[in-house]
């Protein structure tokens, strides 16, 4: 596969391919072409392989337009709208392997409802944790 034009349009990018099917993913996958400029997501080159966005350092594959899932899933989508919870920090506080949480976070396998709730719970409680934060934890040791 390769592509004959991309574009952009409501949060997700757009490829046409040489035999003129129209695919697409949600720009969540792709933080940095995101959160790029107009101009800078309009700067890329289109290889044998992907397509490369040099000035913000980003490739993405051909392939990966036909993953199944072009949204993320409701698992996914929340760390990926939520950058500020590492979801390794959390797969290693519940000892799940970090290849099963990327598997989780990437649509390839999805948590049983049971590991859902705990995921669920650890990150509620990380949450509670941080509420329960008293501005004197912050103040420089004399």
């Amino acid at each position: 596969m390769k592509a004959k034009r991309i574009w952009f349009e409501d949060s997700k990018i757009y490829m046409e391919d040489h035999n003129g099917r129209i695919l697409w993913q949600s720009m969540l996958y792709y933080s940095r072409l995101n959160e790029a400029t107009d101009e800078e997501r309009n700067t890329y080159e289109l290889g044998h392989f992907g397509i490369r966005w040099e000035t913000i350092d980003e490739d993405i594959s051909y392939e990966s337009f036909e993953y199944p899932n072009p949204e993320p899933t409701d698992f996914a989508r929340f760390f990926m709208l939520h950058p500020e919870l590492n979801a390794m920090a959390i797969a290693h506080r519940l000892n799940i392997p970090q290849n099963v949480m990327a598997s989780y976070l990437c649509g390839i396998k999805n948590p049983s409802p049971e590991k859902l709730r705990e995921i669920e719970t650890a990150i509620r409680e990380a949450g509670k944790q941080l509420c329960e934060l008293q501005t004197d934890t912050f103040q420089p040791a004399t």
